[in-house]
């Protein structure tokens, strides 16, 4: 086979000037926060060491307020006339009046805190995020297409659905796709987060951002890079990145109440002392407010513990809002049962034996991809049931599954077919129960009818009653579009009293609207048909990724399909709230202790400045806090 050289260069060599400048802008802060620094330790050297003249001592502060100071003061007086008015103003205020009175020091030590917070909030929120930029580095840029007898490299862009790829040994799968060729395993962790290698055989679907086992893979794709699960998981990752976190917004309200306090309080020491360095030292303690720059800090990191976790959070309002969420929406099917149908009682006619069509019936079933199929499958291997061939299979839409086992021919079908081709039938059927069914027929003779449950999650009746004590939910609804006597049933099983059965997406949308007016709602499903409640709810879950349409309405969505995940993200969205108003609220009480000390005199501008960048610092490593796992992030089970 023939392998042509790649002719893709994941490295775009060609510069851009716009991406070089908004390197630039980013690196700015570093550089004066590095020009502060050599300026006051050069300050430090020249007056103490060297006992330079005050002039001369001077001049490399001078040097830090023009060449630093300018550009942060410009930066500040831009978000004045955009009318963003917060506690990083103060600085711009401290910097000007420090000019003024002379207090080159003071001046230099508040350029260096505010340009050193915005170094450190990137620093910190580069290493908060750095779960989110390790999904974007390990993904491959190109596919090895296979045609004929050519194997080539082409960019995941020209990859198209039916494109024939070949994964080697130990690389990322580049799309979602089916095994044609090869066995092997796959390790999907990163994705799913199971801690085990997944078998992959002819037939078996793979993700993209898999790893490859030991053994070469030969896939079919079934989707456009762009719309695979991993793509779509970056793309939900990105926007969440981008969206501006309520939380901070709420950082900023406060700013804009502290900086007129912190101002008044700093005329009024100048006022009754009559000593101007007094509103400088009480500016230089306020600027600027830990909120800022902690609270970002926690909602990045909580994003980023939530991702290894296997939960992505596209916007970051809904780790504010879930905690305060009093109504909890469930969708019944994929949510709080399985999703997967199981074979819970044979009904046979007389002259029939339960084992022996259970026998015939599943030979036959192995050949359709019917999901009743899966479970007649597993019912047969639960009671060791050996399988034989089975011939002449016939199975058209709507009609059922036909096939002719040891001689005897088998029909599966629906009560509503078979009555249609033998109405004769009707007296042998039993009357129909809750759930799935399907009848079967040997040799053109009703022979039994297989029913089916959908069965509760282990952990559910655990999780619902939980909700109340431990997350402050007052009321459970259990919405679904099945029937009342299957919903009814379920409810009675996990433990929730109020239902609503039979409902459309239309009907379920009309709820939970009903019940976001009067209060806050978390909605949790994972249909399509629970797209526009997922929207409408104050925050919505998706539960799985089986559907891109729900994973996109959703405010969050638990890879994991279990409710220990949406445990989880309760958890970490409670201890967010938590860190975030420890830094905001315990950073202000701290800087108004240190502006009371100020206005009285026993903090000069200089002793202020230093002991406002304390603060920042410890508001930034208890933010921080965030993003490390705690030892416990569920409470049932």
């Amino acid at each position: 086979m023939a392998i042509e050289p790649s002719a893709v260069n994941p490295v775009d060599a060609t510069s851009n000037p716009r991406q070089e400048s908004v390197v630039s802008r980013k690196q700015l802060p570093y550089a004066i926060a590095v020009l502060a620094v050599l300026g006051i330790a050069g300050h430090l050297i020249w007056r103490f060491i060297f006992h330079a003249s005050a002039a001369t001592a001077n001049a490399p502060l001078i040097a830090v307020l023009l060449i630093g100071g300018t550009p942060l003061v410009f930066g500040l007086l831009v978000k004045v006339v955009h009318r963003e008015f917060g506690s990083d103003l103060l600085a711009g205020i401290s910097i000007v009046t420090s000019v003024f009175l002379g207090e080159y020091l003071a001046g230099s030590v508040v350029v260096l805190m505010l340009s050193g917070g915005e170094a450190l909030e990137a620093f910190a929120v580069r290493n908060a995020s750095s779960v989110l930029h390790a999904l974007a580095r390990r993904m491959p840029s190109i596919a090895h297409h296979k045609s004929a007898e050519t194997l080539r490299d082409i960019p995941l862009s020209q990859i198209t659905p039916g494109d024939t790829l070949v994964v080697f040994p130990h690389e990322i799968c580049p799309v979602d796709g089916t095994v044609m060729e090869g066995s092997g395993t796959m390790d999907e962790a990163y994705l799913t987060g199971e801690p085990y290698r997944m078998s992959k055989v002819p037939g078996s679907g793979v993700l993209s951002g898999a790893t490859n086992g030991s053994a070469a893979l030969t896939i079919r794709a079934t989707r456009l890079a762009v719309d695979s699960r991993y793509a779509k998981i970056m793309e939900v990752m990105r926007a969440s990145e981008k969206n501006r976190p309520r939380l901070r917004r709420l950082g900023d309200q406060i700013g804009a109440v502290f900086t007129p306090i912190a101002v008044a309080i700093a005329l009024g020491a100048w006022f009754v002392s009559h000593d101007a360095s007094r509103f400088l030292a009480v500016l230089v303690v306020a600027t600027p407010c830990p909120l800022l720059i902690a609270i970002p800090v926690a909602v990045i990191g909580s994003i980023s513990l939530a991702a290894r976790r296997g939960i992505i959070i596209k916007n970051q309002a809904v780790l504010e809002l879930v905690d305060t969420c009093r109504v909890a929406i469930f969708d019944k099917t994929g949510t709080l049962t399985y999703g997967e149908p199981k074979l819970a009682e044979t009904l046979c006619a007389p002259g029939f034996d339960a084992q022996v069509v259970l026998h015939l019936t599943a030979s036959i079933e192995r050949y359709s991809k019917h999901p009743l199929g899966a479970a007649i499958l597993a019912a047969a291997s639960q009671s060791s049931i050996p399988l034989d061939d089975a011939a002449q299979i016939n199975e058209n839409p709507g009609e059922g599954l036909t096939g002719t086992v040891a001689g005897r021919t088998v029909h599966i079908t629906s009560r509503a077919k078979l009555l249609a081709r033998d109405p004769s039938a009707a007296s042998q059927l039993p009357p129909p129960t809750e759930g799935l069914e399907c009848v079967v027929s040997i040799d053109n003779r009703y022979a039994a009818t297989f029913c089916f449950r959908d069965q509760p999650r282990a952990h559910s009746r655990g999780f619902v009653s939980h909700l109340g004590p431990r997350h402050q939910l007052t009321r459970v609804l259990l919405v679904s579009g099945d029937r009342e006597s299957a919903v009814r049933q379920l409810a009675q099983t996990v433990g929730i009293t109020e239902i609503y059965a039979g409902k459309s997406p239309e009907e379920k949308l009309d709820i939970v609207n009903a019940e976001t007016r009067k209060q806050r709602t978390l909605f949790v499903g994972d249909g399509i048909n629970d797209a526009p409640a997922l929207m409408a709810a104050t925050v919505g879950v998706a539960l799985g990724t089986n559907s891109d349409i729900t994973s996109e309405a959703a405010g969050a969505v638990i890879l994991d399909n279990s409710l220990e995940k949406v445990d989880e993200f309760l958890h970490i969205s409670r201890r967010m709230r938590t860190i975030a108003l420890q830094c905001a609220i315990g950073g202000m009480i701290l800087s108004l202790a240190g502006m009371a000390l100020a206005a009285t005199g026993f903090l000069v501008p200089v002793a202020g400045a230093i002991v406002q960048e304390a603060i920042d610092v410890v508001a930034v490593l208890n933010a921080l806090r965030a993003a490390m796992p705690p030892r416990v992030l569920r409470d049932f089970g």
